[in-house]
């Protein structure tokens, strides 16, 4: 850290119960102090939204009649969270005006709410361009833009919005853009409108995911039949489950529903108001089951998921990362369990060469026993005769004479003729005592 921290940025650390900035905070904040633009590349779960709230707290005026900062996000669970967080900031900062533009929202009422103008914008890049380009918003006095989850912005197609209300402002802001990576389509937005960047990468591994990966097999049942039957197996305090469509989210919800399970259902087909409901509902703790599709995997950031079902492999692997990351959070340990059939095994030697390790179990008869693991490499059974020949090949250098090649060659041909012999012999013992019980069973009769 450069400098003294504010008292109000102190005591929003504090309201946060942070005893101390992780990697990715201290960086950012080193930086932003300098009041240099800044791409920060790090994990899910290192602590990035603070990362840029806390240099927010630094520099935010609440006396002033401006909109200062812009915060910019993909989705709408992710906007409605940081805007949580921000609200903190009002217990220190009473004045403070934070308005949250999510798409979904209804417009004409987002324009009336911007009658007062927020000092701190947080929103979709829809939402956001709609009121820039209906002029309910300004955007010629903004000190700081945060772009958030940029690689899922470019993957979702939002990075033109944003270019729209980039191109526009008078005064040229510091820019912070967070990303778990940094793909090559990002470097054109990079080169054009932030000024010689720092790049942050950070591998805070006391904050690494501590998840275990488990493989089951469905075999030949459905992926919501074998949901059901695993859930007597461990005793979660939140399981987030992923489909990988909406349509078979509504399945499976429905089909738990059927057989008494009470479950929450969050993905991109509700309407704005049933999916704010659902993430207040899954940050209150009140549902221990939540079906979800990928929309949410990216967005749900909440203490205590305890367990991950996915229903089969995304499409995009890296999906899979970034549901499993849901869990194993804060130095607790998670559990992921990939429900798989023969169609996704090419995947998931994929991901396996991606780094991810799974063990395979089955849940039989209320216990889980270890099962056949499609990613693990063939064990080559190995007889004896195979294993004394091994032995002969490559036993410990020894002082090399000339023929040594020969002379191994012959004690390998040595052992397969000993062996040969030992297998001809039991075999004719074996008829022999078969032939005697014959000739008995023929003497009785």
């Amino acid at each position: 850290m450069t400098k003294k921290l504010k008292p109000e940025t102190e005591e929003f650390i504090k309201l946060n119960g942070f005893e101390e900035l992780t990697e990715v905070q201290n960086e950012v904040l080193k930086y932003t102090s300098a009041h240099k633009d800044v791409i920060a590349l790090s994990k899910t779960g290192t602590g990035k939204t603070h990362a840029y709230l806390i240099p927010i707290m630094e520099m935010i005026n609440p006396l002033s009649e401006k909109t200062q900062v812009l915060i910019s996000l993909p989705t709408r669970e992710l906007a409605y969270q940081v805007n949580q967080n921000c609200q903190l900031m009002k217990q220190i900062y009473p004045d403070l005006r934070i308005q949250l533009l999510a798409g979904g929202t209804d417009k004409q009422k987002s324009i009336s709410k911007l009658d007062k103008t927020p000092h701190i914008v947080i929103g979709t890049p829809g939402r956001i361009k709609d009121l820039f380009v209906s002029n309910a918003l300004r955007v010629d006095f903004v000190q700081m833009f945060v772009i958030d989850e940029a690689d899922m912005t470019l993957e979702y197609g939002f990075l033109e919005d944003i270019d729209i209300v980039f191109s526009h402002m008078v005064k040229d802001p510091e820019v912070l853009c967070f990303s778990a990576t940094f793909p090559e389509e990002l470097n054109a937005f990079v080169k054009k409108y932030l000024n010689n960047p720092k790049i942050i990468r950070v591998q805070d591994s006391k904050r690494d995911p501590r998840i275990t990966h488990v493989l089951v097999n469905c075999r030949h049942k459905e992926y919501r039949e074998v949901v059901y039957d695993i859930l007597p197996g461990f005793k979660p305090y939140v399981c987030l489950i992923f489909a990988n469509s909406k349509d078979e989210a509504d399945g499976t919800y429905e089909y738990l529903t059927e057989k008494g399970i009470k479950a929450l259902l969050l993905h991109g087909g509700l309407d704005s108001r049933s999916r704010q409901k659902a993430i207040k509902d899954l940050q209150a703790k009140k549902y221990t089951y939540v079906i979800a599709s990928d929309v949410a995997s990216r967005g749900i950031d909440i203490d205590g998921i305890s367990h991950v079902i996915s229903m089969g492999v995304p499409k995009q692997l890296q999906f899979y990362m970034h549901r499993a990351g849901r869990t194993g959070r804060n130095e607790k340990d998670g559990t992921c369990y990939l429900l798989y059939n023969e169609n996704d095994i090419p995947a998931l030697k994929d991901l396996n060469k991606k780094g991810i390790n799974f063990i395979a179990r089955s849940y039989r008869n209320g216990t889980w026993k270890e099962a056949n693991n499609p990613t693990a490499k063939k064990q080559i059974k190995v007889n004896i005769e195979e294993k004394e020949i091994v032995k002969t090949l490559y036993r410990k250098k020894e002082k090399v004479k000339p023929n040594y090649k020969k002379k191994k060659n012959r004690e390998v041909e040595k052992i397969k003729r000993k062996k040969r012999r030992e297998f001809i012999q039991a075999k004719i013992k074996e008829e022999r005592i078969e032939r005697y019980k014959k000739n008995k069973r023929s003497e009785n009769n």
